[in-house]
């Protein structure tokens, strides 16, 4: 069975460079670039996994998550953030909100790829 991916990013080619990645890898795999409409794709389509980042314009990845959070339907979808920030104020606040994993930008694909394995199998 195929699992599916939201990723939630304001950079195309990171959004591209993981899509490309991770259909490879045999994920069916959505994107959009911003919390706004990652939160209505969320509503409309099945997610297994949200890879969200934190530093985007409008709603940041944190607002982002706390808005997915408190929706009862997507509050259980687990959610890797994608960061090149090392704010520690952020990694705090999402450990808070329940996220998943973190990946650093830029990020080696195979590492992507082991986080999102790790959660997928966690979840058996």
């Amino acid at each position: 069975m195929f699992k599916n991916i939201l990723i939630i990013d304001d950079d195309i080619m990171n959004l591209k460079m993981a899509k490309t990645v991770l259909e490879r890898a045999g994920y069916k795999v959505d994107m959009q670039k911003s919390g706004a409409l990652g939160i209505k794709s969320l509503k409309e389509n099945k997610t297994d996994l949200v890879l969200l980042d934190i530093e985007m314009p409008d709603m940041d990845g944190i607002q982002t998550l706390e808005n997915i959070r408190m929706e009862k339907e997507l509050e259980e979808i687990p959610v890797i953030f994608i960061t090149a920030s090392g704010d520690t104020d952020n990694v705090v606040q999402a450990a808070k909100l329940g996220v998943a994993d973190y990946v650093k930008k830029p990020f080696l694909m195979n590492e992507l790829l082991k986080r999102v394995a790790k959660v997928f199998d966690g979840k058996k």
